[in-house]
């Protein structure tokens, strides 16, 4: 019995010590807003970063801006004329100066954090741009960001065509017919003389924050990309002023917050057309908000020509699964433990959706569905232990005989206790199994309320948020007050356990105290699953004295 409890109390302390050690951080003021200007000026280039060697595919730092032409005066500013490529579910903004991305609203979410709370999410920080782009041929590097581009405007997007450096460049930005927020990228150099070139594509420094939990978002942020699989480099490790480089060849690269991510994907996905990635550290906005200015590198061919695909939106598990080459892996449930629950964490996600969407269910509803299924399912195995139980408490006798027996012998003891279960037909495990069950489904539970954007503001009753904890701390109380009904409601009826005892008080509390700051639907869902345990464990007393009586009828 004192082994199946240290088991359990270890579990327990694995299930609750671990998110809070590696997860849960206090929280913080949010970023800056995203600028709406429509009209701006586009300055020149930033202050030059050190050179590389343009035949490199991933250069060890965004080599300097350098046109052909030694000598030439700086590019003069120019007034910027905007277009916006939008479908129902995104709206994105170009400029013509440097034909890059300069705004992205998303309508169907809404901001948390920030100047722009309460209103739909703005990706972009302010003063910051995607897809600037910079070539780098032969031994010259040429800034496309601040080329005031000709403007023309067509069905389903946009095309830019402006001059830099001796060379034409011809940009055009067009949305995918039954795919949101995802963009057609095109373009055409001229002028290279078959020597082709290297592109850079810049993903910006780093979304804007969205969140309440601004930290959990900022710590989120990363340079993701896959070769082969997912891999990532989060901006917290990029120190300011200091270059990191992702080495390809990848399918896809981008940039990703908690909740949103933006990555250029190739065209085919069998054939990676990005060479790497490199950021580079900036000064972070606060003690939290990583910076990292983020370009992807691509091979251009002698013919000028290059293609790829945006998708700048949410992490929704449906939407990235429907890309596929592994987008929804892009921020794994589990951390390190993402090999062990990635695969239940990606079940009950897709049940928990499956079931919003046939029952037509509130997710609060369907947490509460879902926690009284889990205990249906395991009643059987209740049972099983419940009687596993009754046979060690009317072996113990015996046990303790030859434990005394064979105190000085550990290799007779142990053959005899086995000899012992053999014997009686006793399970010294079998009544482990049921209780300890539970916990791989809580804890893939904390990492859906985590990663899934699914939860994200999403409230029920009086919890605002079911990703966020509880403010009222209301709910974390009565699980642990349902939690210590259940423990004593299990002792009833049991010899007295003195150690069993002490647990019966000291576990309630000490999972209350780690609960307070979790996801207040991961203790809705455990609230449910004690409040259902209660008659499941009433009835189970009831059987368990009926089979003691009957054991001791029967010697």
């Amino acid at each position: 019995m004192e082994r199946r409890l240290i088991y359990a109390i270890l579990l327990m302390l694995v299930v609750a010590f671990l998110p809070a050690l590696f997860l849960k951080h206090p929280r913080t003021s949010g970023a800056a807003g995203v600028d709406t200007t429509h009209a701006t000026a586009a300055a020149a280039p930033q202050a030059a970063v050190p050179q590389a060697a343009a035949a490199a595919h991933v250069p060890t730092a965004v080599p300097a801006a350098r046109t052909r032409a030694a000598g030439a005066a700086p590019p003069v500013p120019a007034v910027a004329e905007t277009v916006t490529v939008a479908d129902p579910v995104a709206r994105f903004t170009f400029s013509s100066v440097g034909a890059a991305l300069e705004r992205v609203v998303l309508p169907g979410y809404r901001a948390f954090g920030g100047p722009s709370r309460g209103r739909p999410v703005e990706l972009l920080r302010a003063g910051d741009r995607m897809l600037e782009m910079r070539l780098v041929v032969g031994q010259d590097t040429i800034p496309l960001d601040s080329v005031p581009f000709a403007l023309e405007r067509t069905a389903h997007g946009a095309t830019f065509r402006g001059q830099a450096g001796g060379l034409t460049v011809a940009l055009s930005y067009a949305r995918t017919g039954g795919q949101g927020y995802v963009l057609d990228v095109g373009g055409q150099v001229g002028g290279l003389a078959g020597q082709g070139a290297l592109l850079l594509v810049g993903l910006g420094s780093g979304f804007a924050n969205v969140e309440a939990d601004s930290i959990m978002n900022y710590r989120s942020y990363a340079v993701v990309g896959r070769r082969g699989s997912p891999v990532s480099l989060a901006f917290s490790k990029v120190k300011p002023g200091e270059t990191s480089t992702l080495d390809g060849p990848f399918d896809w690269v981008g940039i990703k917050s908690k909740y949103f991510m933006s990555v250029l994907l190739s065209p085919d996905s069998t054939r990676p057309a990005f060479g790497g990635a490199l950021a580079t550290g900036e000064e972070p906005e606060g003690r939290y908000g990583y910076r990292a200015s983020t370009w992807a590198t691509m091979p251009v061919g002698p013919d000028g020509r290059f293609h790829y695909q945006l998708f700048i939106g949410p992490q929704a598990f449906r939407a990235l699964r429907a890309l596929g080459r592994d987008l929804d892996r892009a921020s794994p449930y589990g951390w390190k433990f993402a090999f062990i629950v990635m695969p239940i964490s990606v079940w009950i996600t897709q049940l928990l959706l499956w079931l919003h969407q046939t029952l037509s269910l509130a997710y609060g509803w369907v947490l509460i569905l879902f926690g009284v299924a889990v205990r249906l399912v395991l009643w059987p195995l209740n049972q099983k232990a419940m009687k596993s139980s009754v046979a060690m408490q009317a072996v113990q006798p015996l046990m303790k005989e030859i434990q005394t027996r064979h105190k000085d012998e550990p290799q007779k003891l142990q053959q005899e206790m086995m000899k012992l279960y053999r014997e009686h037909k006793v399970n010294p495990f079998g009544s482990c199994l049921p209780m300890l069950l539970p916990f791989p489904i809580l804890f893939a539970l904390f990492f859906v309320f985590e990663n899934t954007i699914a939860f994200r503001g999403v409230s029920f009753l009086w919890l605002p948020d079911l990703s966020l904890k509880d403010p009222t701390y209301v709910i974390p109380l009565v699980m642990g007050a349902s939690m210590y009904a259940l423990s004593r409601l299990g002792q009833m009826g049991m010899p007295p356990n003195p150690q069993a005892k002490m647990m019966t008080i000291f576990m309630p509390i000490m999972m209350t105290v780690l609960f307070l700051n979790f996801p207040s639907g991961l203790n809705l869902y455990y609230v449910v699953s004690n409040l259902v345990s209660l008659p499941q464990q009433y009835l189970i007393n009831k059987a368990r004295q009926r089979e003691m009586a009957r054991r001791r009828g029967s010697t």
